[in-house]
């Protein structure tokens, strides 16, 4: 593959990537590689993203404001990164509002990013998961190119686990109300694998909640239930009053029982964030 080949092929890539594609890598040092990036970008063929991280130019696109796919940008930021919480939902059009914060699984040491607007988050998985990244994790096209990215089922489970991660209660359940399906068993699966009591008992109250309309069997609540705290849990660590829901051992403010979100402002109601 020519260097012209490459860059039509690859709308972000790392060094290491074009150092090792054909045409590029074959009998250059890695001066010559440097040498060759500096010069793409002097062109404005290339842009510089951050050390070892670059995104090609379109062809008539100034290189000083063109802004690559932030979903690209993610999925690239390191060899084992992926796409996941608001920003999965969001990649698959289930995000009820726009974000400009993109949360991305990381096994090692990243450096968060802040590039033309958006900002990228560094999110570390539970130490026993982090040998088994690949849980609940696939690869999808994107942009003329590909990301690692959350299914909808690990995703489900992520954004119950860290809800800052997810935009909030509103915007969790909001999100969640577009999926048609879920696939229950790859649900549960990796939300006992998680291994936290209070993720399994909000997963089992929003499946609960969502019985009729995701085919919910008595059998997945009662696996659920079995993993549940056995005492008394507030919903979150604001712990704001509520009404104890069993078998969870929840108690869930009135807002998230009952679903009474405020009426959606202008912005909101077209699905963009400020």
């Amino acid at each position: 593959m020519d260097t012209a080949d490459f860059f039509a092929t690859h709308p972000v890539f790392s060094h290491d990537a074009f150092a090792t594609s054909t045409g590029a890598g074959l009998a250059r040092s890695p001066r010559t590689i440097d040498s060759l990036l500096r010069n793409h970008i002097a062109s404005g063929r290339i842009l510089r993203v951050r050390r070892g991280l670059y995104a090609t130019v379109p062809p008539g696109s100034d290189a000083a404001t063109f802004q690559p796919d932030p979903f690209l940008l993610a999925g690239h930021l390191a060899p084992d990164a992926v796409v996941a919480y608001h920003a999965a939902l969001q990649l698959r059009g289930k995000a009820y509002s726009v974000w400009h914060r993109f949360p991305m699984l990381v096994g090692g040491a990243v450096r968060p990013l802040q590039f033309r607007g958006n900002e990228f988050v560094v999110v570390h998985p539970p130490a026993h998961l982090r040998d088994r990244n690949d849980l609940g994790v696939v690869t999808e096209r994107c942009a003329g190119g590909t990301v690692r990215v959350t299914t909808l089922e690990r995703t489900l489970v992520d954004v119950l686990d860290m809800p800052a991660l997810g935009g909030g209660w509103e915007e969790i359940w909001r999100s969640l109300d577009t999926v048609e399906y879920f696939d229950l068993d790859a649900v549960l699966a990796y939300a006992l694998a998680l291994e936290s009591a209070l993720t399994v008992a909000r997963l089992g109250f929003y499946l609960e909640q969502q019985r009729e309309r995701l085919f919910v069997e008595d059998l997945h609540l009662a696996q659920l239930a079995a993993k549940a705290p056995k005492q008394a849990r507030y919903w979150d660590e604001r712990r704001a009053p509520g009404k104890l829901v069993k078998p969870w051992n929840l108690i869930v403010p009135e807002q998230v029982l009952r679903g009474t979100w405020e009426e959606p402002d202008e912005a909101e109601a077209q699905h963009v964030d400020a």
